[in-house]
């Protein structure tokens, strides 16, 4: 078992490829400590790891809160002495360009995705420097590196993971901290769904984007999730400050 004993903290365990990286830690070992704003979602993914005799715990709440970050990671560490694995995949998209995104939307997409990144990066980093060790997983995307159409404020706020990601894995790497993003293409979650269902006819773009891959189609979370067991995991010891492509091809096309 790669994760065995260790605690693991992973924001938007709710659904998607949080929920599927929650699994595949228990299933390897883990106590995973689930965060996620849908109360209903966490339930479920606390069920389906308990289902498969692994063991873990919900936190109902917003991930760019940095007083409910501060305080789980201080709950969690209370409780189980340690943290030695977060994983921030909290994310949100509106859809839009520069000119057409609300300012509001804007700042709620980065509020999720940089903010949840940083804040709880930031609760975890002092336990992880006293233990003298730690894993911290982040999510970036494809689309931060090749770009893309009418999604701005999401891709942009992943280009700050990856550049986060970086400066994090320098500053604190003698600390025995690794920081590592990875870079999924389009993965078949929700949150893709919800992405094609703002179009007007979501066919012919899913279509596009299914095709856009070299491998013609899309991933599955748990093809994810495998990446971020790697990264999590000892097997990675001498990875930081790398930005792990799991993305059917996309960026070689």
């Amino acid at each position: 078992m790669r994760l065995k004993g260790r605690i693991a903290v992973i924001t938007g365990a709710g659904s998607g490829i949080g929920r599927a990286s929650a699994l595949l830690f228990a299933a390897e070992g883990a106590f995973v400590a689930l965060v996620d704003r849908d109360s209903a979602g966490l339930q479920e993914t606390l069920a389906t790891v308990r289902a498969v005799n692994g063991d873990g715990s919900e936190h109902l709440g917003d991930v760019g809160n940095g007083d409910f970050a501060k305080t789980t990671v201080e709950a969690i560490v209370s409780h189980h002495g340690r943290l030695d694995v977060l994983m921030a995949a909290a994310g949100w998209s509106c859809g839009g360009t520069v000119v057409t995104t609300d300012p509001t939307d804007w700042d709620a997409v980065f509020r999720t995705h940089v903010g949840g990144t940083w804040l709880w990066s930031r609760a975890a980093v002092p336990q992880m420097q006293r233990q003298g060790k730690g894993s911290i997983v982040t999510l970036a995307s494809q689309l931060a590196i090749a770009g893309g159409r009418n999604n701005s404020a999401y891709i942009a706020a992943k280009g700050a993971i990856i550049s986060l990601t970086k400066t994090m894995a320098v500053d604190f790497a003698t600390d025995g901290i690794r920081v590592n993003a990875i870079a999924p293409g389009a993965i078949d979650t929700p949150m893709l769904r919800r992405s094609f269902a703002r179009h007007a006819d979501p066919e012919p773009v899913r279509e596009a984007s299914r095709n856009r891959h070299a491998m013609k189609r899309f991933g599955r979370a748990e093809e994810v999730a495998e990446a971020a067991l790697y990264l999590a995991s000892d097997a990675s010891s001498f990875t930081t400050g790398t930005v792990m492509a799991v993305d059917g091809g996309w960026l070689a096309a």
